[in-house]
C-alpha cells in the first residue's frame, strides 16, 4: 500500500494507472487528512462548548462573545491552507492537464462517442486520417455514421464497449455525445471528461500498467446510467498491434502496418473545430 494514499485507498480509490495520476492522489490524499483534521478538532471544540459552557455552570448568558483571538486565528488557518490547495495545487494542476496536450504526432488520437448507454471508440487507419461522419449515415451497423465514400474512413476501426490502447503511449480522447451529456470516467487512470452533444472536448492520459480497467458515466444519462459500462484494455506494443489486426479483419479492412495515430504520422493536436462533426 502506497504511504501517499492510505486514506484514498481505504475510501476504495482503485490505485493508479495512469502517468499523471499520482498527482491528483496527492491532492486527494491532503484533503482527506485536512478534512479529518478539522473534523476531530471542531467536534472537540463542540464537545467542549458544551460542557464549557452549560446552563448549570453558566445560568445568565453572555452576548459580549468570544473576546479571544484564538478562534479568529483558527478560521484565518482553515481559510489560508484551503487557498493554498487551490491555488497552489488545484487550479496548476487543472491548467497543465488542459493546456499542455502532448503532440499529436507522439499521441494515439481517438473518438469517444457516447450514447445511451454505452461508449463508441472510433480510431484512425494506418492512413492517420479519421473519415468524415455524418448522422444521415447512422444506423444499427454504422453507429457512427461513417461516411460509406470517404476514402479516409475505409481503414478506420470502430468499437463499442472496449478500447484498446498501448502502455506508457499518451492517449488523446476527443468525447462527444449522439443524445444527452454523458461523462467519460476512468477511475484508474485518473480522468475524466463531459461528453456533451455538439462539442469536441479532448482529454488526455498515459497508460503506466497493462491491464484491464472499467469506465463508467459519471453523469445522470437517462434509465439505463447504470449499466452504461465499458472497459479500457491497456495493451503491451505486440498485443496492441495484434488487436489492430483482429479489429481490421473483422471490419474487412486492409491489414494495418502502424497502429493508428504513430509517431510518423504528423496529426495535430485536437482542435474541436477542426475535428469531424460529433454529431454522428
Amino acid at each position: 500500500m502506497n504511504s501517499l494514499a492510505l486514506i484514498n485507498e481505504f475510501l476504495g480509490q482503485p490505485p493508479n494507472a495512469s502517468a499523471h495520476g499520482y498527482q491528483i492522489d496527492h491532492i486527494l490524499e491532503f484533503c482527506h487528512w485536512f478534512m479529518g483534521a478539522l473534523f476531530i478538532g471542531w467536534s472537540t471544540f463542540f464537545i467542549f462548548v458544551l460542557i464549557r459552557f452549560r446552563k448549570r455552570r453558566q445560568p445568565a448568558a453572555d452576548h459580549a462573545g468570544v473576546r479571544s483571538p484564538i478562534s479568529t486565528h483558527l478560521e484565518f488557518s482553515v481559510v489560508l491552507i484551503e487557498a493554498v490547495l487551490l491555488l497552489g495545487f488545484a487550479i496548476p494542476l487543472w491548467a497543465k492537464r488542459v493546456n499542455q496536450f502532448p503532440p499529436g504526432k507522439e499521441a494515439l488520437v481517438v473518438h469517444v462517442v457516447a450514447q445511451q448507454f454505452s461508449f463508441n471508440y472510433h480510431l484512425p487507419g494506418p492512413d492517420g486520417q479519421f473519415g468524415r461522419r455524418d448522422v444521415s449515415f447512422v444506423s444499427n451497423s454504422n453507429p457512427l455514421g461513417l461516411d460509406p465514400n470517404d476514402p479516409a474512413g475505409k481503414d478506420d476501426i470502430v468499437t463499442t464497449g472496449e478500447l484498446h490502447v498501448p502502455v506508457d503511449r499518451p492517449v488523446i480522447a476527443e468525447l462527444s455525445s449522439k443524445d444527452v451529456i454523458h461523462d467519460f470516467f476512468v477511475p484508474d487512470m485518473r480522468i475524466a471528461g463531459d461528453a456533451i452533444p455538439g462539442s469536441l472536448i479532448p482529454i488526455w492520459f498515459t497508460p503506466v500498467k497493462t491491464g484491464t480497467y472499467e469506465v463508467i458515466c459519471g453523469q445522470l444519462c437517462g434509465l439505463g446510467h447504470y449499466g452504461m459500462k465499458g472497459t479500457l484494455v491497456v495493451d503491451t506494443p505486440q498485443d496492441y498491434q495484434a488487436w489492430l489486426k483482429e479489429r481490421a479483419e473483422l471490419s474487412g479492412g486492409a491489414h494495418p502496418t502502424s497502429s493508428p495515430g504513430a509517431p510518423q504520422q504528423q496529426n495535430n493536436p485536437p482542435r474541436p473545430a477542426a475535428s469531424p462533426s460529433p454529431g454522428g
